[in-house]
C-alpha cells in the first residue's frame, strides 16, 4: 500500500474569521432619501443614516439593510441604484 501523500485538513492555515460589521459601519453604507422645499422649489437629497438611529441590521453580503430607531427600512443597495 501507497501512504497518502495528500496534506491533512489541520495542516492546511484556517482561514481568517470575517470581521464582524458594526452599526456605525452599517450606518455609514446607506443614506436616507430627503425632501426640503425652498423657495417653492422641492430638493431631494440624500442624507447620511447616523449610528445612534440603527436599531438592527443585517449585512446580506451584496447589500445591507439598516432599521432605524423610528422603524424605517434602508438598504445600501438603494443607495447603489
Amino acid at each position: 500500500m501507497t501512504a497518502d501523500k495528500t496534506p491533512a485538513a489541520a495542516d492546511k492555515p484556517a482561514a481568517p474569521a470575517p470581521t464582524a460589521m458594526t452599526a456605525a459601519a452599517a450606518a455609514k453604507l446607506v443614506k436616507r432619501t430627503v425632501t426640503a422645499v425652498v423657495d417653492g422649489e422641492a430638493i431631494t437629497t440624500q442624507v447620511p443614516v447616523k449610528a445612534a438611529e440603527v436599531l438592527a441590521f443585517k449585512d446580506y453580503g451584496t447589500h445591507v439593510v439598516v432599521v432605524t430607531t423610528d422603524g424605517q427600512k434602508f438598504s445600501s443597495a438603494d443607495v447603489a441604484a
